[in-house]
């Protein structure tokens, strides 16, 4: 069962708690990771969600994406959700956000990494993650359209790659053990 910290609108930890499923009460918010991997061509890494995954299950979604977990902070949980979706290890320790989107029940937090991979040395984690690809903007844009894809405001993809395009993300560099 996951069990998931509470927020005040200010972003300060409550001491509450909720478990997967339950929505936050009124003024309180839970937090969410995602990770958008974008390779040296600028194409972005897409997943497709398990047919298992309760929600949005068997539609495609930005690289990785998840709830934080109780104790989690939002870097521990883009470290962990990485590891999970893909298998690959990265050091979030010293990294921030590119970005923060609130929505009605919580924060979702956006780290943008630049990574050059092969698909193949990916280790998907099954009961999430069904299939990788690289897609570039216009491609996410015709999958929102068409219902492949969760349904993103597409001027969250265009803010996504624009963001990528001015450098504003974190490069892996081969050092770094993946």
């Amino acid at each position: 069962m996951e069990i998931f910290d509470l927020y005040d609108r200010d972003r300060i930890p409550t001491g509450e708690k909720i478990r997967r499923g339950q929505r936050p009460p009124a003024g309180r918010y839970h937090m969410v990771v995602h990770i958008c991997v974008f390779n040296r061509e600028g194409l972005m890494l897409i997943q497709k969600r398990s047919k298992e995954k309760g929600r949005w299950a068997g539609l495609w979604d930005v690289s990785v994406g998840g709830a934080a977990q109780a104790g989690d902070s939002s870097w521990k949980a883009a470290e962990r959700e990485m590891e999970e979706e893909l298998g690959i290890h990265y050091d979030f320790s010293l990294e921030r956000p590119a970005f923060t989107f609130n929505f009605e029940h919580g924060f979702d937090d956006f780290y943008l990494i630049q990574l050059d991979l092969e698909l193949e040395s990916l280790r998907l984690q099954a009961d999430e993650v069904t299939a990788v690809r690289w897609a570039n903007r216009s491609d996410i844009h015709k999958m929102i359209e068409s219902g492949e894809f969760l349904p993103y405001q597409p001027v969250l993809i265009d803010l996504l790659f624009e963001l990528k395009s001015q450098r504003k993300i974190i490069t892996v560099h081969k050092k770094k053990k993946l």
